[in-house]
């Protein structure tokens, strides 16, 4: 089998060599049940199966569909989250909010964390996984609390990360009580849609976009609101979009939160801010 052949049908579409290489292996492993290595040295595929590979091909360089959607899950911290089109594919950029977070609850000796917005439960799973803690995740959707669920299961974090339905703390009783709010909430304005990457616009609307000009409106919402939920003393961890940070972090005093800090991403971007109630 000619493995540049998929290649170059994936590069037609516009998608850069390395990365082109990349998803062959992928879409390999997924329909052929082999690696290149495994075709390197002989083994022979059967042509149904090469067929299907080349028609997934085929089909994201056409559409641009992300590879994730194609293969219907997608790698996030070395760990394997199922996806649909009804939740936000994880991002490399949401490792820092993970990390930082697991740092501050280790730090603290945390014992029960909110995820606000969790999709695929990355971030619930990843920090159940990475921290001795219970996390709870909450969405609208419910086909990604199906799908969150299904990652939690399939990561056998039983009671460490449960899901709810709620819309931001709507459904959170008023003596529930966390030590740390983490969200990654839509931070796209509206307005931005048409400027938006091919790939990123099959992930769902409710997840990306906000309707205010700015971006903020989920930030005016969850920080006001998380501390009615938090503990004394308790963190606050979000992630950021690009020229949020001062935004937020006057939202963040105007509610009583200090020692407010800011993590950046590999592209010197301001990506994370965390704070703590007073």
């Amino acid at each position: 089998m000619n493995i540049q052949k998929i290649i170059d049908i994936l590069k037609s579409g516009g998608i850069e060599e390395q990365e082109a290489k990349a998803e062959v292996k992928l879409l390999l492993e997924k329909f052929c049940n082999t690696t290149v290595t495994d075709i390197i040295m002989g083994k022979e595929i059967d042509e149904s199966q090469l067929a299907v590979v080349i028609q997934k091909a085929q089909e994201r360089a056409q559409t641009r569909k992300p590879i994730q959607h194609i293969l219907g899950y997608g790698y996030f911290m070395g760990e394997k989250f199922e996806v649909s089109p009804n939740t936000l594919i994880p991002r490399d950029e949401t490792e820092i909010l993970v990390r930082k977070s697991v740092e501050i609850i280790n730090q603290n000796k945390y014992k029960f964390v909110m995820d606000v917005g969790t999709g695929t439960g990355c971030i619930a799973c990843m920090i159940a996984k990475l921290a001795s803690v219970k996390v709870i995740g909450l969405d609208i959707s419910n086909e990604a609390l199906q799908i969150a669920l299904n990652n939690a299961s399939r990561m056998n974090l039983f009671n460490k990360a449960i899901f709810r339905k709620s819309d931001i703390f709507s459904n959170v009783k008023d003596d529930e009580k966390f030590d740390m709010v983490i969200s990654n909430p839509p931070y796209i304005p509206l307005k931005e849609k048409e400027n938006i990457q091919k790939e990123v616009t099959f992930d769902p609307d409710l997840a990306l976009y906000t309707n205010d000009d700015d971006g903020l409106e989920f930030y005016k919402k969850i920080i006001p609101s998380a501390k009615r939920v938090l503990n004394s003393n308790a963190h606050i961890a979000l992630e950021i979009g690009y020229g949020q940070s001062e935004a937020v972090r006057e939202l963040l005093i105007e509610n009583n939160y200090e020692n407010i800090g800011i993590e950046k991403d590999l592209a010197g971007i301001d990506r994370v801010i965390f704070a703590n109630l007073k």
